[in-house]
């Protein structure tokens, strides 16, 4: 079969389309004929070095594709070949076939395209996981969103929709803030040109965002307390600006607070399948009307031009997921 490669570390050049043997599927898994593969951060970390698979996962890039069951291993009974899916992934997705848990599998949803939903699994288990699981965002909250339109924020927006909640959304330019509004936000933020803490302030009437979903780290970790309400929730989902920060213990204490951190690539295909049963229960049946959950995509690229979608990526000039094609 197709597939990319990191031949060493360094900057997308080092993606290469290479000839590797098609997966079998072990116990428990299928295989995948990937239609549509997404670009995520992670996976630029991967090829910079920074982000190495979990033992025992694919060296191939990818976290989440769409295509059709192929093979279904010995004790598969969720799908048979054929069927149409999507999938997380802990590595493999840039190739023509994959394997993974079919835990980690979730029906093709009504009404989306392959590529459509190429956009759904890396982003909504992650955002489900820590924004409604974790961060017990609930009817009438308020939200703040960094990176409004990234693939987590995008979606994040949308799921804070769904969910009766009112989301905040940060961004760097004047079309990514319109951007934001489109995907769903109440307020968008240059955070460029206005202050996010006293902008969520003033839009909350100083009470706060009583969630905050962040994609930076340490450089917004004592802002991000300051914009928080009291019995307020942050949850760290990234650390693009940095991982380590100095913070006042007793603001958190002064402000109820809890600080959330989790990450999804290295948990356990049993873990990974509960939040997909979650999303079968809570999310999938939302996805047909494609509203406020909705597709965003950037562009789309042949296989072998994956060091062209990272680039790309890595120009942050895109609104929504890019997405691989073999």
């Amino acid at each position: 079969m197709l597939a990319v490669e990191i031949s060493s570390f360094g900057p997308p050049s080092v993606l290469k389309p290479v000839d590797r043997p098609q997966p079998v599927p072990a116990a428990g898994e299928i295989v995948i004929r990937v239609r549509a593969a997404g670009i995520s951060r992670a996976d630029t970390m991967q090829r910079q070095g920074k982000y190495p698979p979990p033992a025992g996962a694919s060296d191939i890039p990818g976290l989440d594709v769409a295509g059709t069951v192929e093979i279904a291993g010995a004790e598969v009974h969720n799908f048979k070949p054929g069927h149409a899916v999507c999938a997380i992934l802990a590595g493999g997705g840039y190739a023509e076939f994959c394997a993974v848990p079919s835990v980690q599998a979730l029906p093709l949803p009504e009404k989306w395209t392959f590529v459509e939903a190429a956009t759904l699994p890396e982003n909504l288990f992650t955002v489900y996981d820590n924004l409604i699981t974790r961060a017990s965002l609930a009817r009438g909250e308020t939200v703040l969103i960094h990176g409004g339109t990234s693939g987590i924020g995008s979606t994040a927006i949308m799921l804070s929709r769904a969910w009766g909640a009112t989301p905040l959304a940060t961004a760097g330019s004047k079309a990514k803030c319109e951007a934001c509004l489109d995907f769903g936000a109440a307020h968008a933020i240059n955070y460029k040109e206005t202050d996010f803490v006293a902008e969520t302030k003033r839009l909350t009437g100083d009470h706060g965002a009583d969630v905050i979903v962040d994609l930076i780290g340490a450089p917004y970790l004592e802002r991000n307390l300051d914009a928080l309400a009291f019995e307020g929730r942050l949850s760290i989902i990234g650390t693009q600006g940095g991982r380590t920060a100095e913070l006042s213990l007793l603001r958190l204490m002064q402000k109820r607070a809890r600080i959330i951190g989790s990450t999804m690539r290295a948990r356990t295909a049993a873990q990974k399948g509960e939040i997909a049963a979650r999303l079968l229960r809570d999310v999938w049946p939302l996805l047909p009307a494609k509203n406020p959950i909705r597709p965003l995509i950037d562009s789309t690229f042949p296989l072998r031009d994956a060091a062209l979608a990272h680039a790309r990526l890595e120009s942050s000039e895109h609104i929504g997921k890019i997405v691989l094609v073999p």
